[in-house]
Protein backbone atom coordinates (compact mmCIF):
# COMPACT_ATOMS: atom_id res chain seq x y z
CA UNK A 1 0.00 0.00 0.00
CA UNK A 2 2.82 2.37 0.91
CA UNK A 3 4.53 1.59 -2.42
CA UNK A 4 1.35 2.49 -4.31
CA UNK A 5 1.05 5.83 -2.47
CA UNK A 6 4.67 6.70 -3.26
CA UNK A 7 4.19 5.82 -6.94
CA UNK A 8 1.02 7.93 -7.02
CA UNK A 9 2.82 10.96 -5.54
CA UNK A 10 5.63 10.62 -8.06
CA UNK A 11 3.13 10.51 -10.91
CA UNK A 12 1.14 13.64 -9.93
CA UNK A 13 3.44 16.27 -11.41
CA UNK A 14 4.09 14.38 -14.69
CA UNK A 15 0.33 13.86 -15.02
CA UNK A 16 -0.46 17.57 -14.67
CA UNK A 17 2.32 18.46 -17.10
CA UNK A 18 0.86 16.01 -19.62
CA UNK A 19 -2.64 17.46 -19.15
CA UNK A 20 -1.26 20.99 -19.50
CA UNK A 21 0.45 20.06 -22.78
CA UNK A 22 -2.71 18.35 -24.03
CA UNK A 23 -4.86 21.40 -23.21
CA UNK A 24 -2.36 23.63 -25.01
CA UNK A 25 -3.20 21.75 -28.20
CA UNK A 26 -6.95 21.36 -27.63
CA UNK A 27 -7.59 25.00 -26.68
CA UNK A 28 -4.81 26.53 -28.76
CA UNK A 29 -6.89 29.45 -30.06
CA UNK A 30 -8.06 30.60 -26.61
CA UNK A 31 -4.59 30.00 -25.17
CA UNK A 32 -3.00 32.23 -27.79
CA UNK A 33 -5.37 35.08 -26.91
CA UNK A 34 -4.76 34.55 -23.18
CA UNK A 35 -0.99 34.58 -23.68
CA UNK A 36 -1.25 37.89 -25.55
CA UNK A 37 -3.39 39.38 -22.76
CA UNK A 38 -0.88 38.15 -20.16
CA UNK A 39 1.96 39.70 -22.14
CA UNK A 40 0.10 43.02 -22.36
CA UNK A 41 -0.72 42.92 -18.64
CA UNK A 42 2.95 42.28 -17.83
CA UNK A 43 4.19 45.03 -20.15
CA UNK A 44 1.66 47.66 -19.00
CA UNK A 45 1.34 46.93 -15.28
CA UNK A 46 4.24 44.81 -14.03
CA UNK A 47 7.26 46.23 -15.83
CA UNK A 48 6.60 49.93 -15.08
CA UNK A 49 5.80 49.25 -11.42
CA UNK A 50 8.56 46.74 -10.62
CA UNK A 51 11.52 47.29 -12.94
CA UNK A 52 12.69 50.62 -11.43
CA UNK A 53 12.44 49.17 -7.92
CA UNK A 54 14.44 46.08 -8.89
CA UNK A 55 17.22 48.39 -10.08
CA UNK A 56 16.98 50.50 -6.90
CA UNK A 57 17.15 47.39 -4.70
CA UNK A 58 20.24 46.14 -6.52
CA UNK A 59 21.93 49.54 -6.25
CA UNK A 60 21.19 49.74 -2.52
CA UNK A 61 22.76 46.30 -2.06
CA UNK A 62 26.13 47.83 -3.03
CA UNK A 63 25.93 50.34 -0.16
CA UNK A 64 25.98 50.03 3.64
CA UNK A 65 22.23 50.74 3.93
CA UNK A 66 21.47 47.44 5.66
CA UNK A 67 24.15 48.01 8.30
CA UNK A 68 22.77 51.48 9.02
CA UNK A 69 19.22 50.16 9.40
CA UNK A 70 20.54 47.33 11.59
CA UNK A 71 21.86 49.87 14.09
CA UNK A 72 18.93 52.30 13.90
CA UNK A 73 15.95 49.95 13.99
CA UNK A 74 17.07 46.87 15.91
CA UNK A 75 15.36 48.19 19.08
CA UNK A 76 12.09 48.37 17.13
CA UNK A 77 12.23 45.25 14.96
CA UNK A 78 13.39 42.88 17.70
CA UNK A 79 10.65 43.57 20.32
CA UNK A 80 7.80 43.81 17.78
CA UNK A 81 8.69 41.22 15.13
CA UNK A 82 11.47 39.23 16.83
CA UNK A 83 13.86 39.84 13.92
CA UNK A 84 17.10 41.85 13.69
CA UNK A 85 17.15 45.48 12.62
CA UNK A 86 18.30 44.62 9.10
CA UNK A 87 14.85 43.08 8.58
CA UNK A 88 13.51 46.63 8.29
CA UNK A 89 15.21 46.85 4.88
CA UNK A 90 13.21 43.83 3.65
CA UNK A 91 10.01 45.29 5.15
CA UNK A 92 10.47 48.76 3.66
CA UNK A 93 11.51 47.57 0.21
CA UNK A 94 8.84 44.85 0.22
CA UNK A 95 6.15 47.44 0.92
CA UNK A 96 7.45 50.05 -1.52
CA UNK A 97 8.48 47.78 -4.38
CA UNK A 98 5.94 44.94 -4.42
CA UNK A 99 6.21 41.22 -5.21
CA UNK A 100 8.63 39.44 -5.03
CA UNK A 101 11.34 41.86 -3.85
CA UNK A 102 10.70 41.18 -0.15
CA UNK A 103 11.33 37.46 -0.66
CA UNK A 104 14.46 38.16 -2.69
CA UNK A 105 15.94 40.36 0.05
CA UNK A 106 15.13 37.81 2.78
CA UNK A 107 16.82 35.09 0.72
CA UNK A 108 19.87 37.34 0.40
CA UNK A 109 19.92 37.73 4.20
CA UNK A 110 19.98 33.94 4.57
CA UNK A 111 22.79 33.55 2.02
CA UNK A 112 24.79 36.33 3.72
CA UNK A 113 24.25 34.89 7.19
CA UNK A 114 22.64 38.12 8.43
CA UNK A 115 19.61 36.26 9.81
CA UNK A 116 19.03 32.79 11.22
CA UNK A 117 16.69 30.41 9.41
CA UNK A 118 13.87 31.07 11.89
CA UNK A 119 14.29 34.85 11.51
CA UNK A 120 14.17 34.55 7.71
CA UNK A 121 10.94 32.56 7.95
CA UNK A 122 9.41 35.22 10.21
CA UNK A 123 10.46 37.96 7.78
CA UNK A 124 9.14 36.02 4.80
CA UNK A 125 5.67 35.83 6.34
CA UNK A 126 5.05 39.60 6.13
CA UNK A 127 7.67 41.39 4.01
CA UNK A 128 6.54 40.26 0.53
CA UNK A 129 3.59 42.44 -0.48
CA UNK A 130 1.84 44.26 -3.32
CA UNK A 131 3.40 47.66 -3.97
CA UNK A 132 1.68 51.07 -3.80
CA UNK A 133 2.03 51.66 -7.56
CA UNK A 134 0.05 48.49 -8.27
CA UNK A 135 -2.58 48.95 -5.54
CA UNK A 136 -3.14 52.69 -5.94
CA UNK A 137 -2.41 53.02 -9.65
CA UNK A 138 -3.58 49.77 -11.25
CA UNK A 139 -6.31 48.66 -8.81
CA UNK A 140 -7.53 52.03 -7.47
CA UNK A 141 -7.28 54.34 -10.45
CA UNK A 142 -7.44 51.93 -13.41
CA UNK A 143 -9.92 49.35 -12.08
CA UNK A 144 -12.07 51.29 -9.58
CA UNK A 145 -11.56 54.75 -11.14
CA UNK A 146 -10.79 56.08 -7.65
CA UNK A 147 -7.45 57.11 -6.20
CA UNK A 148 -9.09 57.27 -2.76
CA UNK A 149 -10.09 53.59 -2.89
CA UNK A 150 -6.60 52.64 -4.02
CA UNK A 151 -4.98 54.61 -1.20
CA UNK A 152 -7.26 53.07 1.45
CA UNK A 153 -6.66 49.57 0.07
CA UNK A 154 -2.92 50.19 0.39
CA UNK A 155 -3.30 51.34 4.03
CA UNK A 156 -5.36 48.21 4.79
CA UNK A 157 -2.73 46.08 3.04
CA UNK A 158 0.02 47.69 5.13
CA UNK A 159 -1.79 47.28 8.45
CA UNK A 160 -2.59 43.64 7.68
CA UNK A 161 1.01 42.73 6.86
CA UNK A 162 2.27 44.42 10.06
CA UNK A 163 -0.29 42.50 12.13
CA UNK A 164 0.84 39.24 10.52
CA UNK A 165 4.45 40.14 11.29
CA UNK A 166 3.57 40.76 14.94
CA UNK A 167 1.76 37.41 15.21
CA UNK A 168 4.67 35.59 13.61
CA UNK A 169 7.09 36.91 16.23
CA UNK A 170 6.20 33.68 18.06
CA UNK A 171 7.04 31.50 15.04
CA UNK A 172 9.63 28.94 16.23
CA UNK A 173 9.79 30.75 19.56
CA UNK A 174 11.79 27.85 21.01
CA UNK A 175 14.67 29.00 18.80
CA UNK A 176 16.22 31.64 21.08
CA UNK A 177 16.39 35.13 19.57
CA UNK A 178 19.93 35.59 20.81
CA UNK A 179 21.10 32.18 19.63
CA UNK A 180 22.83 33.44 16.51
CA UNK A 181 25.19 31.24 14.56
CA UNK A 182 28.91 31.92 14.52
CA UNK A 183 28.59 32.49 10.80
CA UNK A 184 26.14 35.32 11.38
CA UNK A 185 28.25 36.97 14.06
CA UNK A 186 31.41 36.84 11.96
CA UNK A 187 29.50 38.04 8.90
CA UNK A 188 28.05 41.03 10.72
CA UNK A 189 31.47 41.90 12.10
CA UNK A 190 33.25 41.53 8.77
CA UNK A 191 30.63 43.55 6.88
CA UNK A 192 30.52 46.33 9.46
CA UNK A 193 30.66 49.59 7.52
CA UNK A 194 30.92 47.66 4.25
CA UNK A 195 28.38 47.41 1.41
CA UNK A 196 25.85 44.63 1.69
CA UNK A 197 25.87 43.21 -1.80
CA UNK A 198 24.27 39.77 -1.77
CA UNK A 199 26.46 36.70 -1.81
CA UNK A 200 24.53 35.05 -4.62
CA UNK A 201 26.04 37.36 -7.19
CA UNK A 202 28.87 36.15 -9.39
CA UNK A 203 32.49 36.57 -8.39
CA UNK A 204 32.95 38.94 -11.35
CA UNK A 205 30.34 41.39 -10.10
CA UNK A 206 31.43 44.63 -8.37
CA UNK A 207 31.53 44.52 -4.56
CA UNK A 208 30.73 48.15 -3.75
CA UNK A 209 29.71 51.35 -5.49
CA UNK A 210 31.94 54.37 -5.96
CA UNK A 211 32.25 57.26 -8.37
CA UNK A 212 34.76 55.28 -10.46
CA UNK A 213 32.68 52.11 -10.95
CA UNK A 214 29.19 53.65 -10.97
CA UNK A 215 28.66 52.71 -14.62
CA UNK A 216 29.65 49.10 -13.95
CA UNK A 217 27.39 48.84 -10.90
CA UNK A 218 24.47 50.40 -12.76
CA UNK A 219 24.97 48.04 -15.70
CA UNK A 220 25.07 45.02 -13.38
CA UNK A 221 21.92 46.21 -11.54
CA UNK A 222 19.99 46.68 -14.78
CA UNK A 223 20.97 43.21 -16.02
CA UNK A 224 19.87 41.65 -12.73
CA UNK A 225 16.59 43.61 -12.81
CA UNK A 226 15.90 42.47 -16.38
CA UNK A 227 16.35 38.82 -15.40
CA UNK A 228 13.96 39.19 -12.46
CA UNK A 229 11.29 41.01 -14.49
CA UNK A 230 11.49 38.44 -17.30
CA UNK A 231 10.94 35.60 -14.82
CA UNK A 232 7.89 37.39 -13.40
CA UNK A 233 6.63 37.96 -16.95
CA UNK A 234 6.92 34.25 -17.63
CA UNK A 235 4.79 33.47 -14.57
CA UNK A 236 2.14 36.05 -15.54
CA UNK A 237 1.84 34.72 -19.10
CA UNK A 238 1.87 31.08 -17.98
CA UNK A 239 -0.89 31.57 -15.43
CA UNK A 240 -2.94 33.64 -17.86
CA UNK A 241 -2.89 30.59 -20.14
CA UNK A 242 -3.74 28.25 -17.23
CA UNK A 243 -6.76 30.40 -16.30
CA UNK A 244 -7.86 30.32 -19.96
CA UNK A 245 -7.56 26.52 -19.97
CA UNK A 246 -9.64 26.19 -16.82
CA UNK A 247 -12.30 28.44 -18.32
CA UNK A 248 -12.40 26.72 -21.73
CA UNK A 249 -12.52 23.23 -20.20
CA UNK A 250 -15.36 24.23 -17.82
CA UNK A 251 -13.20 23.29 -14.83
CA UNK A 252 -13.48 26.87 -13.62
CA UNK A 253 -17.28 26.59 -13.76
CA UNK A 254 -17.18 23.38 -11.67
CA UNK A 255 -14.88 24.99 -9.08
CA UNK A 256 -17.20 28.00 -8.93
CA UNK A 257 -20.14 25.74 -8.06
CA UNK A 258 -18.16 24.34 -5.12
CA UNK A 259 -17.44 27.87 -3.89
CA UNK A 260 -21.00 29.21 -4.27
CA UNK A 261 -22.39 27.74 -0.98
CA UNK A 262 -19.58 29.43 0.96
CA UNK A 263 -20.28 32.76 -0.74
CA UNK A 264 -24.00 32.44 0.02
CA UNK A 265 -23.16 31.94 3.70
CA UNK A 266 -21.38 35.32 3.70
CA UNK A 267 -24.11 36.96 1.57
CA UNK A 268 -21.73 37.39 -1.35
CA UNK A 269 -23.28 37.17 -4.86
CA UNK A 270 -22.38 34.00 -6.71
CA UNK A 271 -21.21 36.12 -9.65
CA UNK A 272 -17.98 36.76 -7.73
CA UNK A 273 -17.04 33.07 -7.47
CA UNK A 274 -15.16 33.06 -10.78
CA UNK A 275 -13.15 36.18 -9.94
CA UNK A 276 -12.17 34.77 -6.52
CA UNK A 277 -10.92 31.48 -7.98
CA UNK A 278 -9.05 33.25 -10.77
CA UNK A 279 -7.58 35.70 -8.22
CA UNK A 280 -6.40 32.87 -5.99
CA UNK A 281 -4.57 31.47 -9.01
CA UNK A 282 -3.27 34.72 -10.54
CA UNK A 283 -4.03 37.94 -8.67
CA UNK A 284 -3.89 40.48 -11.52
CA UNK A 285 -6.42 38.64 -13.70
CA UNK A 286 -8.68 37.99 -10.70
CA UNK A 287 -8.67 41.66 -9.69
CA UNK A 288 -9.48 42.65 -13.26
CA UNK A 289 -12.62 40.47 -13.16
CA UNK A 290 -13.62 41.28 -9.57
CA UNK A 291 -13.24 45.07 -9.71
CA UNK A 292 -16.66 46.70 -10.09
CA UNK A 293 -16.78 50.46 -9.38
CA UNK A 294 -19.23 51.51 -6.63
CA UNK A 295 -19.54 47.91 -5.35
CA UNK A 296 -18.58 47.52 -1.69
CA UNK A 297 -18.44 43.72 -1.93
CA UNK A 298 -16.11 44.03 -4.90
CA UNK A 299 -13.73 46.21 -2.86
CA UNK A 300 -13.66 43.67 -0.01
CA UNK A 301 -12.96 40.79 -2.41
CA UNK A 302 -10.18 42.72 -4.12
CA UNK A 303 -8.68 43.50 -0.71
CA UNK A 304 -8.76 39.79 0.13
CA UNK A 305 -7.07 38.85 -3.16
CA UNK A 306 -4.40 41.54 -2.72
CA UNK A 307 -3.61 40.16 0.72
CA UNK A 308 -3.21 36.59 -0.53
CA UNK A 309 -1.30 37.37 -3.71
CA UNK A 310 -2.21 34.24 -5.66
CA UNK A 311 -0.55 30.92 -6.43
CA UNK A 312 1.44 32.55 -9.23
CA UNK A 313 3.23 34.84 -6.74
CA UNK A 314 3.61 31.94 -4.32
CA UNK A 315 5.53 29.98 -6.96
CA UNK A 316 7.64 33.05 -7.75
CA UNK A 317 8.56 33.25 -4.07
CA UNK A 318 9.24 29.50 -3.95
CA UNK A 319 11.60 29.80 -6.93
CA UNK A 320 13.60 32.36 -4.90
CA UNK A 321 13.47 30.88 -1.39
CA UNK A 322 14.18 27.28 -2.44
CA UNK A 323 17.71 28.30 -3.46
CA UNK A 324 18.28 29.71 0.03
CA UNK A 325 16.61 26.67 1.65
CA UNK A 326 13.94 28.73 3.43
CA UNK A 327 10.65 26.98 4.20
CA UNK A 328 7.65 28.29 2.25
CA UNK A 329 5.16 27.25 4.97
CA UNK A 330 5.27 30.52 6.99
CA UNK A 331 4.77 32.50 3.79
CA UNK A 332 1.64 30.53 2.84
CA UNK A 333 0.16 30.81 6.33
CA UNK A 334 1.12 34.50 6.56
CA UNK A 335 -0.53 35.40 3.24
CA UNK A 336 -3.69 33.48 4.17
CA UNK A 337 -3.92 35.43 7.45
CA UNK A 338 -3.15 38.70 5.68
CA UNK A 339 -5.97 38.06 3.19
CA UNK A 340 -8.44 37.50 6.03
CA UNK A 341 -7.25 40.56 7.99
CA UNK A 342 -7.40 42.71 4.83
CA UNK A 343 -10.99 41.66 4.14
CA UNK A 344 -12.02 42.31 7.76
CA UNK A 345 -10.31 45.72 7.91
CA UNK A 346 -11.89 46.71 4.58
CA UNK A 347 -15.32 45.67 5.84
CA UNK A 348 -14.90 47.88 8.93
CA UNK A 349 -13.69 50.76 6.77
CA UNK A 350 -16.75 50.47 4.50
CA UNK A 351 -19.06 50.20 7.49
Amino acid sequence: MKYIIVKFKNAIIPFFIFVFTLFLVIYSTDNLIAAKHGLILWAISVVPSLFPFFIATELLSFTNTIQILEKMLNKIMRPIFNVPGCGSFALIMGIISGYPIGAKIVSNFKEQGLCTNAECERLLSFTNNSGPLFIIGTVGISMFASKDIGFKLFIVHLLSCLLVGFLFRWWKKDVLAGQVSTKKESKLESTKGQPSHNSMSSSNSPKSVSFYNLGEVLSYSIQSAIRSVLIIGGFVILFSVIVSMLSSSKILYILSNFLNPILCFFNVPESFSKSIIVGLIEVANGLKIAAIPSSHISIIICSFLLGFGGISVLLQVLSITSKAKISIKPYILGKFLQAIFSAIFTWFWIR
